[in-house]
């Protein structure tokens, strides 16, 4: 891995050009503790998050029990949209946890995992009997939450607040990183942005440009979407989570591999 220079020279940590693909109200945080560690920060999104205007809200979702969150965009869309913060809510990962609770929400579980994570959280905490469960969502689905735990006896109502539109092509800036092989890292967190990636690369010939740098992805799931390209390696978070792929970040860093 290029070493173009250190960050902190206490921690012995490489420089590193990261990109970053996440949508753009979810980046924030990332960019930030990127920032932080000194790291040179492409922020290139390859979904584009658009609320939704007018919502056909699933009948009997004002009899819902909880709340089930699969991403801090669907917790944001839900706030905008309903004044009930009283409501529990099941967060798949601490990042939408933390937009539970930033929105006023104050009784909020995180799963800290995955879709499967959460729904075993919700089989242990809740009773079908008790009422629907709402799942505030995309129009474009990621898992079966609604299968898992209706096979569990649950009603899942799922509400369409936003889409997630992905983009139709790579930016100049970006195709000019890659054709110089000025990234390090590139990092993806969901199946769906690093399979627009992939095809967005392969589309614009710039399959080659990849072999240089890490692809530092969320999970295994994630991962199998790029594995197709010609990367130096792959790497995966010990866990599905911002704070276990930054982790992994920093070994990448520190041994300048």
């Amino acid at each position: 891995m290029p070493s173009p220079g250190t960050s902190d020279a206490g921690r012995g940590q490489t420089q590193l050009r990261v990109l970053v693909t996440r949508p753009r109200e979810d980046a924030e945080s990332l960019v930030a503790a990127l920032n932080e560690r000194g790291h040179r920060v492409v922020v290139e999104p390859l979904l584009t998050i658009v609320p939704r205007s007018a919502v056909d809200w699933p009948q009997g979702h004002a009899a819902a029990q909880a709340l089930l969150i699969t991403s801090a965009n669907g917790l944001r869309a839900f706030a905008g949209l309903d004044t009930r913060r009283k409501l529990p809510v099941y967060a798949v990962g601490d990042a939408s946890a933390a937009a539970a609770r930033a929105a006023g929400f104050d009784k909020v579980t995180s799963a800290a995992g995955d879709v499967e994570d959460l729904a075993r959280c919700v089989r242990d905490a809740l009773r079908p009997q008790d009422g629907p469960l709402l799942h505030p969502a995309a129009s474009k689905r990621a898992g079966d939450l609604k299968g898992l735990l209706e096979a569990a006896g649950f009603r899942v109502l799922r509400a369409i607040l936003y889409d997630s539109q992905a983009v139709s092509r790579l930016s100049p800036e970006l195709r000019q990183a890659l054709t110089s092989e000025l990234i390090d890292v590139a990092t993806f967190f969901s199946p769906r942005t690093a399979a627009s990636f992939a095809s967005l690369v392969a589309e614009a010939g710039l399959d080659g440009a990849c072999r240089r740098a890490v692809a530092l992805c969320l999970s295994d799931a994630v991962a199998q979407q790029v594995s197709g390209l010609p990367w130096r390696s792959i790497a995966v978070a010990a866990r599905p989570d911002q704070d276990a792929l930054l982790v992994r970040l920093d070994a990448l860093a520190q041994s300048g591999e």
